[in-house]
């Protein structure tokens, strides 16, 4: 017999990161991670988005082990906690991508 417990315990860490890639900006910020390090200006000047939406959003990620941080001086740099990450948005966008060509399909069949 299964170990329910443990079934829940991984099924509840997988929702918490499908929740942590749920927003737009997460998204974004995790792609604009992946060439390399950048701290909350960058990402701030890159995104155009305000400090304290970037900041919020970078709080969500570094609680589910997307980003880690660096002090370098006054600065916290962040980066791609796994670029894994990276793979499985790239992922999601093949099956999306997929999905939308499917719909064209049935839209110009009707």
């Amino acid at each position: 017999m299964p170990n329910t417990a443990l079934e829940l315990e991984i099924t509840q860490l997988h929702a918490e990161i499908c929740a942590g890639l749920a927003d737009q900006n997460r998204i974004m910020i995790l792609y604009e991670l992946s060439p390399g390090p950048k701290s909350v200006s960058e990402l701030c000047v890159s995104l155009g988005m305000a400090q304290s939406l970037v900041s919020r959003h970078l709080k969500v990620l570094r609680e589910r082990g997307m980003v880690t941080t660096e002090r370098r001086g006054t600065q916290i740099i962040y980066s791609l906690g796994d670029p894994r990450l990276i793979e499985a948005l790239d992922l999601l966008r093949a099956v999306m991508r997929d999905d939308l060509s499917r719909r064209a399909v049935l839209i110009q069949s009707i």
